[in-house]
């Protein structure tokens, strides 16, 4: 069994063990910088989820494999510039970064020219922290409501956290949000905190070198 197969059903086994769950989480197996090679093992174990965090690399790697493999989704996990939004929605059927007003007006223009709908994670600045995008909290039900004016498929927030200690505080702050709006969906965690974002109700988690292992 190849590596990567083993290391993912280990975080599957952990987080059963680990969390009283009703709904098991999506793994989204971070595969940015990796290449296809790493990559196939795992699609052909049947794993249908993968994040990318740059259009042209999910481009690159990507396109073939989904015209052969309709089953697999894939997810922009990075910060998506208005620019890359027509390549963006012919590549990704998740966009878990959406963060300023502007970037949903385009992504809503394209959308009706693609005849395709992404579905929609907004990024939320849990920490209030200048150098990290997202929608401030008190900003957040009125940018929904811009969005749902958009028809947008927003299907839940994203976060990632300060890089401190408080890790399960953000994540717990995010979980009543996330109901507040009435979202299904969440998306946060990733290799070093999944399993505290389980705990507080992350649907989608991202994790990378846990499973392909560490980048060059």
């Amino acid at each position: 069994m190849h590596n990567t197969i083993k290391n993912l059903i280990y975080i599957e086994d952990l987080i059963k063990s680990k969390a009283n769950l009703e709904n098991f989480p999506k793994i989204i197996a971070v595969s940015k910088t990796f290449p296809i090679e790493n990559i196939l093992p795992l699609i052909k174990h049947g794993h249908r989820h993968y994040g990318e965090n740059k259009v042209q690399e999910a481009l690159n790697k990507w396109l073939d494999l989904k015209k052969k493999d309709k089953n697999i989704k894939l997810h922009l996990i990075g910060r998506l510039q208005t620019n890359k939004v027509k390549s963006a929605l012919g590549i990704f059927d998740y966009i878990h970064s959406l963060d300023s007003q502007k970037l949903a007006v385009k992504i809503s223009e394209e959308q009706i020219k693609q005849q395709k709908k992404p579905k929609i994670f907004i990024q939320v600045n849990i920490g209030n922290e200048d150098q990290k995008s997202g929608i401030n909290k008190k900003d957040l039900k009125n940018f929904y409501k811009f969005c749902s004016n958009l028809n947008l498929d927003i299907i839940g927030t994203m976060c990632i956290p300060p890089n401190n200690e408080n890790t399960n505080h953000y994540f717990s702050e995010m979980s009543m949000i996330n109901k507040e709006l009435n979202f299904k969906d969440l998306s946060m965690g990733m290799s070093a905190d999944y399993i505290d974002a389980v705990k507080n109700n992350a649907t989608y988690i991202r994790i990378g070198s846990e499973i392909f292992g560490k980048r060059g």
